[in-house]
C-alpha cells in the first residue's frame, strides 16, 4: 500500500494518545482514544466497535454537547449560584473552571475532527 503525504501529515490538534495515521495499529489507538470520550455504555455497541468512523462521529456529537453544557453552566453561573448560597469566591472559581473546560473541550473537538478525517481518508 502506498501512502501519500496527506495521510502522514499530522495536524497540530492530533492527540498524543493516537498513533500517526498509516503507522502500525493506529486505528486501534484511535478507537481506544475515542472510546474514552463517549459514555462507557457505548463501548459495547457492535456497530461502534466494528466501525471507528461511527465511533468518531458519536464522539464529535458527544463533545459538542459537552461544550454546550459547559457554556450554559458558564453563562448562568453568576446569576444562578448566589441563589444556591455560593459565596463570591466559589462563584469566581466556578466561572474560571467552566471557562477552562470550554477551552479544553474545544481542543478535544478539534482533535476528534482530525482523527475522524484520518479514519474517513483511510476508508477511501
Amino acid at each position: 500500500m502506498t501512502m501519500t503525504l496527506t495521510t502522514t501529515r499530522i495536524s497540530p490538534d492530533w492527540p498524543c494518545q493516537v498513533k500517526t495515521p498509516g503507522s502500525y495499529d493506529w486505528e486501534r489507538s484511535a478507537a481506544k482514544w475515542l472510546r474514552e470520550l463517549v459514555p462507557a455504555r457505548y463501548a459495547s455497541y457492535p456497530a461502534l466497535i466494528r466501525h471507528p468512523v461511527l465511533l468518531a462521529r458519536h464522539a464529535q456529537i458527544q463533545v459538542q454537547n459537552e461544550i454546550r453544557v459547559a457554556r450554559t453552566a458558564l453563562q448562568t453561573a453568576r446569576a444562578d449560584l448566589p441563589a444556591l448560597g455560593m459565596p463570591e469566591s466559589v462563584i469566581e472559581l466556578t466561572i474560571k473552571m467552566y471557562a477552562a473546560e470550554v477551552m479544553q473541550l474545544q481542543h478535544i473537538a478539534r482533535s476528534v475532527r482530525a482523527v475522524s478525517q484520518a479514519l474517513v481518508d483511510r476508508g477511501r
